[in-house]
């Protein structure tokens, strides 16, 4: 492997020198940078960075004898997004139910009449799994090419054994063939298969007692998830899963509190989940809890403005001392977007927190809600080598401000140049 030189970097942004898991509270507004700085990458991990005219002097550097240099004049480099929940494998896209929103339908509603997530689990029995990853592949190209290095995948537009399985080994297949680092999430209990809806306890016994032990016994899955809300599954349905999802070895990661004060944060901090999601509905009781906890508050921007939701409340969070993340729900029926340049420039605009608090929710804190803020989330010595090089900008605050704009130039991932 060649080792990487970029020099003449105008801002190295988010180092540090003693890596940290996560950020919370006031440490979200801090973030160290270098300015007219070089970065060393050797054997696909970030191996020396300082001031340009030290640079002569790095044993690291001088070292290397086949080099590919970069001159980065004007230009900033950034680690790579993290993006912790999404939902990018999936059938085909669900515009139409888009126009029943602007219409006036609700999320529920629209769930309610078999649509929503419903309608990809008909359309996911059908479809080859060499069509899944095919579609897969370009959508993970397309946030790659956004600045994105990692990414979360759930399963759930299955809703059978059989169908679960299948998006979870496309999800297995996609890790082997994309370079951006990927973990998986079974996601069973994402909704009520219309058959078992005047019997919703047996869903759930067919998650615990054949779902569960089939992804396990399999090993598709690094993390079990439910989607604990108002007219979803209850908090003794999530406390049923979970509990046989651990016992598996999955660790819990939770959609909560989009709907409604659902208990789902309760339930996640039960279970040390590592990130609880949406969480449109919080209090301070809510707040209060996550504060005595080791999970992630994460928050999907995309979510909430394509449904025009109410907004979750970051700042009250942060103010109170806890840590945010900030994904992008990627999914073909509430955010159809998986641009993280998008979601933090919609930290800043809609959740009202400053540029290196959405910096850090987008890296560091998403790399943490995935499990991997020792490997991946900062500019750090023996991490993986997953950055981008912008387009000359004037600062790094120019990255949520000049939002609609794709402002990287050059991808990095695992100390590789990627080809876009």
């Amino acid at each position: 492997m060649v080792d990487i030189l970029i020099k003449n970097i105008k801002h190295l942004i988010q180092v540090e020198e003693l890596p940290k898991l996560k950020v919370s509270g006031k440490q979200m507004a801090e973030m160290d940078s270098i300015s007219n700085a070089y970065l060393f990458i050797s054997e696909g991990k970030i191996a020396d960075f300082g001031i340009m005219k030290e640079l002569e002097f790095s044993p690291v550097v001088k070292a290397s004898t086949i080099v590919s240099t970069i001159d980065a004049t004007g230009k900033m480099v950034f680690p790579s997004f993290c993006d912790s929940h999404t939902h990018l494998v999936y059938p085909a896209s669900r515009e139409i139910e888009y126009i029943d929103k602007i219409k006036g339908l609700s999320y529920e509603e629209i769930a309610k009449r078999g649509g929503g997530i419903l309608n990809s689990a008909k359309q996911m029995k059908e479809i080859p799994e060499d069509e899944l990853v095919e579609s897969a592949l370009l959508r993970l190209k397309e946030i790659m090419v956004y600045g994105t290095g990692a990414v979360e995948i759930k399963s759930g537009y299955g809703l059978t054994s059989e169908t679960e399985l299948k998006m979870l080994r496309v999800i297995k297949k996609l890790k082997e063939l994309s370079p951006l680092t990927i973990v998986s999430t079974f996601l069973g209990a994402h909704a009520i298969p219309p058959q078992y809806k005047s019997n919703q306890e047996e869903y759930v016994n067919l998650i615990i007692n054949e779902m569960i032990p089939q992804v396990a016994a399999e090993e598709l899955a690094d993390y079990i998830d439910v989607f604990c809300d108002r007219g979803f599954f209850t908090t003794d349905d999530t406390d049923r899963i979970l509990n046989a999802g651990m016992k598996y070895g999955l660790r819990p990661k939770i959609h909560a509190n989009e709907l409604d004060y659902s208990g789902g944060i309760e339930v996640g901090v039960k279970y040390n989940a590592l990130s609880v999601d949406h969480l449109e509905f919080t209090g301070k009781k809510e707040i209060k809890i996550l504060m005595d906890s080791d999970t992630m508050p994460t928050i999907l921007p995309g979510a909430a403005f394509f449904l025009n939701m109410k907004h979750a409340p970051a700042r009250e969070m942060i103010d109170a001392g806890l840590p945010v993340a900030m994904a992008s729900d990627f999914n073909p029926g509430s955010s159809p977007s998986g641009n993280m340049q998008l979601i933090l420039s919609m930290a800043s605009i809609l959740y009202r927190m400053t540029p290196e608090e959405g910096i850090n929710a987008t890296t560091i804190n998403t790399a943490y809600a995935m499990g991997l803020s020792e490997e991946l989330g900062s500019i750090a010595v023996g991490k993986k080598a997953n950055v981008f090089i912008t387009k000359p900008i004037p600062n790094y605050e120019f990255m949520p401000y000049y939002y609609g704009t794709n402002k990287v130039e050059r991808i990095i991932l695992n100390g590789k140049i990627i080809m876009i």
